[in-house]
C-alpha cells in the first residue's frame, strides 16, 4: 500500500502554493556543465533534440520537461547539476516544437505523447543497462503513461512524476475556471498561440487562425488545435485518451507520483489515493506544501530532488 507519509514541511513564509510555484524561477540555482547537443529522428519524419550530459555514470535519468518548457528550464537545469553529483548521466530532451526550434510537421507535442518518449528510450538504451525517468508538470503524465499503458522497456527501473496532471480534464478546469490561475493561463496561452500563429504561416491549409486571439481557456485551445492536430475528437476526448490515469492500475515498475496538495494546477483527481494503496508499484506522494514543482526548502533549494534521488537510488545498482 504505497501511500506515502511525506518528510517535506515548508518554511512558514512559504506556505502559499502560488509563492512556491512562482519564487524557484527567479532563484539561483545549481547549475551542469555545457551539455551534448543531439538531433533524433522520428519515424514520421518529424524530430526531437536532446541534450546530454555525461559524467562517466553507468546510471542514465531522462528529464521530461512541462507545458510550453523545454530542457533548458531552470527544474532540469538544477535537476541535472543534483543527479550528476549523485551518480547518474543526464538525456534532458525537447518535445517537437519546444526549446525554440519549430518542428517539421503541422502537429507538435501534447500532454499524452508518450511514443516520442518512448524513442527517446530506445535510442538512449543502447548505452546503458539502467534508466530512470523523470517528469515534472505534463512530463510526469506523459511519463507516468509511458511506462503504464504498455509494457515498458526492460531497462527502466524507475519512474518519478512531479507536480503532475495525471487527470487532465480537471486540471484544465483548475487552469481555465479558477480566478487565481489567471497568470499561468494567461502565460501558457500566450506562448500557445504565438507558436500556432507560427506554425499556420508554413501550414495555413491546417491551422486557420482567423480569431485565434480570442482564444481565453485551455478548452478553446484545445477544442481548436491541439485535438485535431493529433487525432482526437476534441478536447473532452483528447484528455480523456491522453490522461496518465487510467493505465496506473498497469503500472509494472515502481512509479513515485510526488503532488503537493496545495498545487494551484491540480485538482483532487490527480491524487489517486484509493488507486496507490491497491498497486504494488505506484507510490503516492502528497505533501500539504510545495506548489506547483516548488517545494523549496529553508535554504530556498528544491527538496524535491533530494527526494527523487533517494527514490531512484534505491532501485538501482
Amino acid at each position: 500500500m504505497p501511500v506515502l507519509t511525506s518528510s517535506y514541511r515548508a518554511p512558514r513564509y512559504l506556505r502559499s502554493g502560488h509563492v512556491q510555484t512562482v519564487l524557484p524561477v527567479f532563484l539561483p540555482r545549481a547549475k551542469p556543465p555545457a551539455p551534448k547537443h543531439q538531433r533524433l529522428e522520428l519515424p514520421d519524419g518529424d524530430f526531437v533534440d536532446l541534450r546530454w550530459f555525461h559524467a562517466g555514470h553507468r546510471r542514465l535519468a531522462i528529464l521530461s520537461h512541462g507545458l510550453e518548457g523545454s530542457a533548458e528550464a531552470v527544474y532540469i537545469r538544477s535537476m541535472t547539476a543534483a543527479l550528476l553529483h549523485a551518480g547518474w548521466n543526464v538525456l534532458a530532451w525537447n518535445y517537437r516544437g519546444c526549446g525554440g526550434v519549430e518542428n517539421r510537421l503541422p502537429r507538435s507535442y501534447h500532454s499524452g505523447e508518450s511514443n516520442d518518449l518512448r524513442a527517446v528510450i530506445e535510442h538512449a538504451s543502447d548505452a546503458y543497462p539502467q534508466i530512470a525517468l523523470i517528469g515534472f508538470s505534463l512530463g510526469g503524465n506523459i511519463t507516468l503513461k509511458c511506462v503504464s499503458e504498455q509494457a515498458p522497456h526492460p531497462q527502466i527501473v524507475a519512474a518519478v512524476a512531479i507536480s503532475a496532471p495525471v487527470d487532465l480534464a480537471s486540471s484544465a478546469r483548475v487552469l481555465d475556471e479558477r480566478t487565481d490561475n489567471r497568470i499561468y493561463l494567461k502565460r501558457f496561452l500566450n506562448t500557445l498561440v504565438e507558436k500556432m500563429e507560427t506554425k499556420a504561416r508554413r501550414f495555413p491549409a491546417d491551422i486557420p487562425t482567423q480569431g485565434i486571439r480570442l482564444i481565453r481557456t485551455i478548452k478553446e485551445f484545445d477544442d481548436r488545435f491541439t485535438a485535431p492536430l493529433h487525432g482526437f475528437l476534441d478536447a473532452d476526448d483528447y484528455w480523456a485518451r491522453a490522461s496518465s490515469l487510467p493505465h496506473l492500475s498497469r503500472l509494472s515498475i515502481p512509479a513515485l507520483l510526488l503532488n503537493a496538495l496545495n498545487d494551484p494546477l491540480l485538482a483532487p483527481p490527480s491524487f489517486p489515493q484509493d488507486l496507490a494503496f491497491q498497486s504494488e508499484f505506484l507510490y503516492l506522494e502528497a505533501p500539504a506544501e510545495g506548489g506547483h514543482v516548488g517545494f523549496l526548502d529553508h535554504r530556498l533549494r528544491g527538496w524535491h530532488e533530494k527526494r527523487v534521488i533517494e527514490f531512484i537510488d534505491a532501485l538501482a545498482s
